[in-house]
C-alpha cells in the first residue's frame, strides 16, 4: 500500500526522498540490489555518523511504502532480505544527480568549506 504525498511535486519529492538517510539509501541501490547488512555496512563506512538498523528500517520501511524499493525476503535461517530499486525509485536517479551536482558546486558559498559526502560516490564514474 503506497503512503498517500500530498503538497505541491516540489513537496512530494522533497517527502520521498527527505530523511537522514534516504538519499545514501538510493544512492547505494542505483548500483543494484543490496541485502540490509551489506547497506548499512556501506553507508556507516562513508559518513561520520552511524545509522542504526532501527533507523535503515524506518526509512526503508518508508521508501517502500512509497513504492520507491522492493524488498525481497527470503524464507531462510538466517533470515535474507534483498533491496532493489522499482523504476518509480530509479527514475529518482536525475534528481538525485542533480542535488549532489547543486551541493559540490555551492558548498563553499553555504558553509565555507568542502567536505565530500563519500569517497566513492556512483556519480563520479
Amino acid at each position: 500500500m503506497k503512503t498517500m504525498l500530498t503538497g505541491c511535486p516540489a513537496e512530494r519529492t522533497l517527502a520521498a526522498v527527505g530523511g537522514r538517510w534516504k538519499i545514501f539509501i538510493l544512492e547505494q541501490l542505483f548500483g543494484g540490489t543490496v541485502r540490509f547488512s551489506e547497506l548499512q555496512r556501506t553507508i556507516n563506512g562513508v559518513i561520520s555518523s552511524n545509522v542504526t538498523p532501527k533507523m535503515l528500517t524506518q526509512e526503508l520501511r518508508q521508501m517502500e511504502a512509497n513504492g520507491l524499493i522492493h524488498r525481497e525476503v527470503y524464507a531462510q535461517v538466517p533470515p535474507k532480505v534483498e533491496y532493489s530499486l522499482t523504476p518509480l525509485g530509479m527514475s529518482l536517479r536525475p534528481v538525485v544527480e542533480a542535488m549532489i551536482e547543486w551541493g559540490r558546486q555551492h558548498e563553499m558559498e553555504m558553509d565555507g568549506s568542502f567536505t565530500p559526502c563519500t569517497p566513492r560516490s556512483v556519480f563520479d564514474s
